[in-house]
């Protein structure tokens, strides 16, 4: 994380009521630049530096105040920062291993959802599309 991300983070704790802590920093770090995680490979991370109950108590404060969301894979999930730290982005998931591929090419995408909020009157805020299936591994040969 540069140190500009770092004052991004600790602007939206504060403006939320919240200070920066070792815990919501060292978390925050682990999400950053990468792939959706499950709360396991986040553990699996610490190292010591925090507690799992920290972890756990962090992740539930980041997707109150919006700094991450959850990626649902069947009734499993997966942790990844929110839009306010990252490209907004889609995913498509394996319902088999739970590998997560991100949607890159997605301009086209966009303009459809946005076309589709219209049509129904409605001004749109945001969106999560999440496409479900078997990856190439998965599926029968």
């Amino acid at each position: 994380m540069k140190e500009n991300d770092i004052q991004l983070l600790q602007k939206v704790l504060k403006d939320a009521g919240f200070s920066m802590t070792k815990a919501r920093q060292y978390v925050c770090e682990l999400l950053w630049g990468k792939e959706p995680q499950s709360m396991h490979e986040l553990a699996g991370k610490l190292n010591g530096v925090i507690d799992r109950a920290s972890l756990y108590r962090t992740i539930g404060l980041f997707e109150r105040l919006g700094i991450a969301q959850r990626i649902y894979i069947g009734w499993k999930y997966k942790v990844e920062l929110s839009d306010i730290f990252s490209h907004h982005h889609h995913h498509i998931s394996c319902i088999s291993c739970g590998k997560i591929v991100v949607i890159k090419e997605e301009d086209e995408l966009e303009s459809q959802l946005q076309a589709i909020a219209e049509r129904y009157n409605f001004e749109a805020q945001g969106h999560q599309l999440e496409i479900q299936g078997l990856c190439s591994s998965c599926r029968p040969q």
